[in-house]
């Protein structure tokens, strides 16, 4: 690189060709690059290349356009600067590209182009001497005469100038006096014009003046600007000297036009401000001034100042200290509760309770509820009532499918992304540190690598626990105690045992029929006929209509179906409403007659002419009803299946509310074995086997023979057990007494009673055990039309849950053993042989 004594460059030079920016002699650039040429030169030269000539390329500003650059070569620029490749760093994201730190050495002139493929390299002639970069200061332009050594005074002296209105405090200023001390006079244009706040074409001026005169006659203006700019500057603020004299540098660039640094002062003020007036606890406060100082100390452009800001501004926007004032009138309450929701009088009484001791004990903490029901009963929606009673904020988090415990409890600050859990998600959200959290569908958590969510909430959900609840975003504890916790579920069954434990279970069972209707006329028919645009003046649906509806067209727990059932009601006399609309205009010519929705009339379908508009109000009667909805999917099929030995009615509880369950029954001629069939789980095979067990001990007593009459029921027969509807998966220990009555009926050739159902285990010794759900159960009896239920003797107490209504009309047989459910299930009793001895009185120990 030397040449008689001197500092030469290569005479051929790999070309960049830059577009962000203007690369001067001695300044340092950091540059983008991500064109196929310029790749192509890092890859070839720069990352490939062991000496430090293979370090040292050509920049050339392109002023075309990088987003539509062409394969063809660009123009090149007459003058470039050759530089040094400090440091090369790679990424892949958003996409492909290198990012440069170059260091510029001197100006170059292209004498010729030698190649331009895969990357340009161009022959090349120094302009510049590379030693007075380098070489410490002279003052070999000073001691020339002229006007070149005036010039060169004065831009000094300008230099000066414009440090002493500078805080010499700030890295950036003290740096640019070394340099002014240090350089030779002629290094300066280029130093400063790379230092002070100037457009790429002034610097590509300074670039293009090979001549010094020139050079220093083109950066003095630049550097009179930014004097005279930072004199007006200090003019027209009203701040204190110190303040006068700070100026944010971005980059290497002093911003002496903008006032960014004064602004990010008062900025940090008012954090600071923030943060000692949230009121927030020692420990957190203690954490969020540290955070702060390091805030103060560390770079905009640093990737952690923004995470740390967004964190800071977190801690600031938690109602640590904030909370709403509760409404604790018990009969306003009361009222507000009764006119949002009918029945459900167990939740209705607990949230007055709460109420009750919150006016005798202010600092009560939050209770923790678990509403379990079946789907479409009102749980989430009575949540949201009870927020509006106690006139709290209300705050929904879906944890159906959350299958990862970061959801929860947030992630650490560490990770990439990280953010807080839902739970401080929800209290900045409403803002108050005791609002209504509904945590719906609660056993739907799911569970995988990335933890158990249901292990999470084990935090959350403990009253002893949850007054320091620690978000690992956060990473300080925030005090969950005055939150009142609402969780809905569809069953207990999937919650884990310890979570269950920590919460109040509410059972919110199924609607009667009676209630279903009152609930139809009293909230969803008008909200019904209001999502539709309809009046009560225009349609009106009788209590007959809506009772045919619950019994004949939807078999649900809740009232969803039924509320979707009204809605195409509403739809279907939209249609004929708005055709009434349309014949009653005045370009019409109607022929009145009457044309009601009434008894014997025809709900015309969409599409058909209509004579007149309808008379108002459109009533639905029952053959309307058929007319809109269809054929009744359901019937009432009770005494129709129980007309056959081997058939008998059983109840079951599912998550959906409870359901009637037909248990049938048929023999052949084989080797006494026991076919089962509807999917049943290990529990319904068991009580399949008592059953048969118990039954071929009692063969004798109960006159019980097989097809050929033999006293052993088993002998040379093939029992075939079948629970219908064999897709859907069954099990649970509530058959016994069913399969029970079935094979008995079938052994004895009696048919069951057909307007009797039954529920309950068995054990092998003939007891009936007791067992769950039994107010959805008998509920299902009294929506399919039956007048009789078994139920085990154990069970009494459940039938207090009752309405007084389903207990009127039902009669319920309360059985110790299997005797007196046989005797319950067939007309006029299941006696024994006449004249036996009676059988010892069975004594239950559980």
């Amino acid at each position: 690189m030397s040449s008689g004594g001197a500092i030469q460059i290569p005479s051929r030079l790999p070309l960049l060709l830059t577009h962000e920016g203007v690369l001067l002699p001695g300044s340092t650039v950091r540059f983008s690059v991500d064109s196929p040429r310029n790749m192509h030169l890092v890859k070839n030269r720069l990352l490939r290349g062991t000496s430090l000539k293979s370090t040292i390329i050509g920049l050339i500003p392109n002023t075309r356009d990088p987003e539509h650059e062409a394969d063809d070569l660009p123009t090149l620029h007459k003058v470039g600067t050759a530089g040094i490749a400090v440091q090369v760093v790679g990424s892949n994201w958003p996409k492909p590209h290198y990012t440069l730190l170059i260091t510029g050495l001197c100006r170059f002139s292209v004498t010729s182009l030698l190649k331009e493929r895969p990357f340009v390299l161009a022959e090349v002639e120094q302009l510049d001497k590379l030693e007075q970069y380098t070489s410490p200061a002279s003052d070999s332009v000073t001691t020339e005469d002229g006007e070149l050594g005036e010039l060169s005074q004065k831009f000094y002296q300008a230099a000066l100038q414009l440090l002493g209105m500078l805080d010499m405090s700030v890295p950036v200023v003290a740096k640019f006096r070394r340099l002014l001390d240090s350089l030779p006079r002629e290094t300066l244009p280029d130093v400063v014009a790379s230092m002070i706040r100037t457009s790429n074409k002034e610097k590509l001026q300074v670039l293009d003046a090979v001549s010094l005169e020139e050079r220093f006659k083109k950066a003095l203006p630049m550097l009179t600007r930014q004097i005279e700019g930072l004199k007006l500057l200090q003019k027209t603020r009203k701040a204190s000297p110190d303040n006068e004299k700070r100026v944010i540098f971005p980059g290497r660039q002093f911003n002496l036009d903008e006032d960014d640094e004064d602004e990010d002062g008062d900025d940090m003020l008012s954090l600071e401000k923030r943060v000692h007036a949230a009121n927030m606890p020692e420990a957190a406060l203690r954490v969020c001034l540290k955070e702060l100082k390091r805030l103060k100390k560390m770079p905009q452009s640093m990737p952690e100042y923004a995470l740390t800001r967004n964190y800071l501004d977190l801690m600031v926007e938690l109602p640590w200290s904030k909370s709403s004032k509760d409404r604790l009138d018990i009969q306003a309450a009361r009222t507000l509760l009764n006119n949002d929701h009918y029945a459900m009088d167990k939740l209705k009484r607990r949230v007055l309770e709460y109420l009750a001791v919150r006016q005798l004990k202010a600092s009560l903490k939050g209770p923790i509820l678990c509403f379990v029901g079946p789907p479409g009963v009102g749980k989430t929606s009575v949540g949201r009532s009870i927020a509006r009673t106690l006139g709290r904020e209300f705050h929904r988090i879906a944890l159906g499918g959350v299958c990862d415990q970061s959801d929860i409890r947030g992630h650490r600050r560490t990770y990439v992304g990280s953010m807080p859990g839902r739970i401080i998600n929800g209290l900045k959200t409403v803002g108050v540190n005791n609002p209504v959290f509904l945590l719906d569908e609660v056993d739907k958590l799911g569970k995988s690598l990335q933890g158990d969510p249901a292990a999470a909430l084990l935090e959350v959900l403990d009253p002893e626990q949850n007054h320091s609840f620690t978000d690992h975003y956060l990473n300080v504890a925030f005090d969950l105690s005055q939150v009142l916790f609402i969780a809905t579920a569809n069953t207990t069954a999937t919650i884990p045992p310890a979570l269950l434990d920590r919460m109040e279970v509410l059972q919110v069972p199924g609607y009667t029929q009676e209630e279903k209707v009152e609930i139809a006329h009293r909230h969803l028919i008008p909200n019904q006929l209001e999502q539709h645009g309809l009046t009560p003046q225009q349609l009106h649906i009788p209590q007959d209509t809506t009772l045919d509806i619950i019994t004949r067209y939807t078999r649900e727990a809740g009232v969803r179906s039924l509320e979707r059932k009204i809605g195409t009601i509403c739809r279907a006399v939209a249609v004929r409403v708005a055709e009434g609309h349309a014949l009653s205009s005045p370009d019409s010519a109607p022929q009145r007659c009457q044309n009601h929705i009434s008894s014997g009339s025809t709900f015309r379908p969409i599409g058909s002419k209509v004579a007149a508009p309808p008379e108002m109000p459109i009533v639905i009667d029952h053959v309307a009803l058929k007319d809109i909805l269809g054929p009744p999917p359901y019937e009432m099929e009770v005494s129709e299946r129980l007309t056959l030995p081997g058939v008998a009615l059983g109840l079951a509880w599912t998550p959906l509310g409870g359901e009637i369950m037909f248990v049938e029954a048929s023999r052949t001629e084989g080797e006494g074995q026991l076919t089962l069939t509807g999917q049943l789980g290990d529990v319904m095979k068991e009580s399949a086997h008592l059953a048969i067990s118990w039954l071929r001990a009692n063969a004798k007593r109960y006159e019980l023979t097989n097809m050929g009459g033999a006293p052993d029921p088993l002998e040379g027969t093939d029992i075939h057990l079948h629970f219908p509807a064999g897709a859907v998966t069954k099990d649970g220990p509530s058959a016994g007494v069913t399969i029970v009555t079935c094979l008995a009926s079938l052994f004895s050739g009696r048919l069951v009673r057909s307007d009797v159902a039954m529920t309950g285990e068995i054990t092998l010794r003939g007891l009936v055990l007791p067992v769950g759900g039994i107010k959805d159960k008998v509920l299902a009896a009294h929506r399919a039309g039956v007048k009789c239920v078994i139920l085990p003797k154990r069970n009494e107490k459940d039938l207090e849950d009752l309405p007084a209504n389903v207990r009127a009309e039902l009669d319920f047989v309360s059985a110790v053993n299997l005797e007196e459910v046989l005797n319950a299930a067939f007309d006029g009793g299941f006696p024994g042989k006449c004249g036996g001895r009676p059988l010892p009185q069975l004594m239950s120990k559980l």
